[in-house]
């Protein structure tokens, strides 16, 4: 997919967990000076974005993001600026308006540039009354303000591709697991945590039940998701086009802890739950990804043991 006027990417947000390497993996395909990195931030603290064109920009400053975007000759934005659930919660104000605000910033952009446009989801979107096995299409009653936000976003981006012809796209992510970038204030926040305590110091806390079970994806497999869902015939596409579930893993706490300790001798885990036990209680434990299945063939490839041998693997590397 490119957008109709140019040949350019914009990132918001792209020194996020997901930022980081969404844009690495877009400058492979596309080209290093194609792919243009940006931020809040002034200072690029992330040599992994340093290769190639970084600006400063804040999501939501319309304006802003039009000239970029006219000047530079921008046809996609993945617009991945937002406050995560912990971190949300803690500020809903502000939460709202970064998450809703920027939003409505980058479509209205979109709109007046005509640039297509990847905005995220969340598996936040589901509430307590949801099915444990999540379909896609379920009420949508979230108890966080993270969720919320994410609620509004679909409903904006069904509203700018129903009016105004924008094609935007989304996936309702569940929690990543990666060692190239931080975890980034979110409820899921342990399952990265674990590893680089496991490693430094064979014993971690978990903030979270044992019996805890989320959604979880390797963060290949979600930078993966991401660009087939961005290559797909937007004729292929139905009604779920601003928020696919999609197929992913399934485990607990305990399963994490318990494929860790195969794999580091002598790690252990206790668990003490804290504020964000309710957050995950209010999530599903599974999800149903048959609509991206069969819509653009989307199918994960790693499992919990592959996604435990690359995450020490990779931090052993990286430290």
């Amino acid at each position: 997919m490119s957008g109709p006027e140019g040949d350019k990417i914009l990132v918001t947000g792209a020194m996020g967990q997901i930022g980081t390497e969404l844009v690495e993996a877009l400058r492979q395909n596309h080209g290093t000076s194609t792919v243009i990195a940006s931020d809040i931030r002034t200072d690029l603290k992330e040599e992994r974005l340093a290769d190639g064109p970084y600006v400063s920009l804040d999501v939501l400053d319309t304006d802003s993001i039009v000239q970029l975007c006219n000047d530079e000759g921008v046809g996609t934005v993945y617009h991945l600026a937002a406050l995560l659930s912990a971190t949300g919660e803690k500020n809903p104000e502000l939460c709202r308006r970064v998450n809703v605000g920027g939003t409505i910033s980058v479509l209205e952009a979109a709109r007046q540039c005509s640039f297509d446009v990847f905005s995220p989801s969340s598996i936040a979107v589901f509430g307590p009354d949801a099915p444990k096995h999540a379909p896609q299409i379920t009420a949508l009653h979230p108890t966080t303000v993270y969720g919320e936000t994410k609620v509004k976003g679909e409903l904006l981006a069904k509203e700018y591709w129903n009016k105004h012809g924008i094609d935007v796209r989304g996936i309702r992510y569940p929690g990543l697991i990666s060692y190239k970038a931080p975890a980034g204030g979110g409820t899921t926040d342990y399952a990265v945590e674990i590893f680089e305590a496991a490693l430094q110091d064979g014993y971690y806390e978990c903030f979270v039940r044992s019996d805890t079970r989320l959604p979880m994806l390797y963060m290949d497999d979600a930078i993966r998701a991401t660009l087939m869902l961005m290559d797909a015939e937007s004729d292929s596409l139905g009604p779920s086009r601003a928020g696919y579930n999609i197929d992913c893993l399934s485990f607990t706490a305990q399963e994490l802890a318990d494929a860790i300790s195969n794999e580091v001798d002598g790690f252990r885990c206790d668990f003490s739950p804290d504020v964000r036990q309710k957050y995950a209680d209010s999530w599903p434990d599974s999800i149903d990804g048959s609509v991206a299945k069969q819509e653009w063939t989307w199918s994960p490839r790693f499992d919990l043991d592959n996604l435990v041998r690359e995450m020490l693997n990779g931090l052993s590397i990286e430290s």
